[in-house]
């Protein structure tokens, strides 16, 4: 069933649309994080819970008309600034303190993460775009990752949204894997810490991992992901240059909008570095950023369309799977170095 096109109607005013599509993803995103805390959810997570959400909602009653501008807000503005918020969890003075094996091997997994999910992807003949996104997502750091990518390569929300949903989903899966197996590897709890945090998607899928390792493998292991977070500034404006240099080329002009959000990100990552909060604003800045993240994921879930994810997403999803596999042998081989 297709769903059908989201329009103001006449005489509708903007100011009504945005208070009413604030309202429904800022609920969404409520009931998505109380789902959450459900045992069967809880291995999900609030994030994709709300894309869910949002997408069954539009394949059920399509995407309500009189709530766009506030829908777009949530699935861009505030998406943004929770990218934004994201630079407080980052201590850049750590992670480039811990020593040049741990980012040489960061820098590793990006690149492989990135390339390996391309090529996957190529061989399955799935859309590139979405897994250009599954890429950066496996590469760096999930959500955030896509989410900071996808504007610079113009990606189209459902893309956005549904690369996300199956970044989370694979993370989640590989969490649960690693967890299980942690007592037959002959890792030491070092090793096991530095496996998982050059591997696994999220922080969050990071931390649950590691968590196994003692809280001395915890640190390492949430340092090593750290690494990862810190080169998606470099990325970031390595694609904006690479977008710049191609459409010059082909049209004659730059015409490729700067992120100014990384701007933002750069700037709470250095604020964060160098002047360290105090820990309750600290933990209330995350968790804002992280609320922020899940409505604009709501947001994001009512541009899914179901019957394109199925015809679409199965050969993305294959070569996230193979990709992130790959990644996590690579990983665990660089681990024990």
């Amino acid at each position: 069933m297709k769903a059908p096109s989201v329009r103001i109607s006449r005489g509708e005013k903007p100011n009504s649309s945005l208070t009413i599509g604030l309202l429904l993803t800022f609920s969404l995103a409520g009931t998505a994080f109380l789902l959450a805390e459900l045992p069967g959810v809880q291995v999900v997570g609030p994030l994709i819970t709300a894309i869910f959400l949002a997408a069954l909602w539009t394949h059920a009653m399509g995407c309500p008309a009189q709530a766009k501008a506030g829908i777009q807000f949530s699935s861009k503005i505030l998406l943004r600034t929770a990218i934004i918020l994201y630079g407080f969890r980052l201590d850049m003075i750590q992670v480039l303190t811990m020593g040049p094996g741990l980012l040489l091997g960061d820098i590793a997994v990006v690149f492989l993460g990135v390339t390996t999910v391309w090529v996957f992807a190529r061989w399955l003949k799935a859309e590139p775009t979405l897994a250009f996104l599954l890429g950066a997502g496996t590469g760096i750091c999930g959500a955030a990752a896509i989410a900071a990518v996808s504007p610079i390569i113009q990606a189209k929300d459902d893309d956005t949204a549904t690369g996300v949903g199956m970044i989370a989903l694979t993370g989640t899966l590989f969490t649960l894997a690693y967890t299980a197996l942690r007592p037959f590897l002959p890792f030491s709890s070092e090793q096991y810490a530095i496996w998982a945090g050059l591997s696994l998607h999220e922080l969050a899928h990071v931390a649950a991992a590691a968590s196994p390792a003692g809280s001395g493998g915890m640190a390492v292991s949430l340092l090593t992901k750290m690494g990862r977070v810190l080169l998606l500034i470099p990325f970031c404006l390595f694609l904006l240059l690479w977008n710049k240099l191609r459409q010059g080329r082909r049209e004659g002009s730059f015409r490729v909008e700067f992120p100014w959000f990384l701007v933002g990100f750069l700037a709470t990552s250095l604020l964060g570095s160098l002047y360290p909060l105090p820990e309750p604003f600290s933990q209330g800045v995350i968790h804002l950023g992280t609320f922020l993240l899940t409505v604009a994921m709501a947001g994001l879930g009512f541009t899914i369309h179901l019957h394109s994810l199925r015809k679409k997403g199965l050969r993305a999803l294959g070569a996230l799977l193979a990709g992130s596999l790959l990644l996590s042998l690579t990983a665990a081989w660089l681990a024990t170095l």
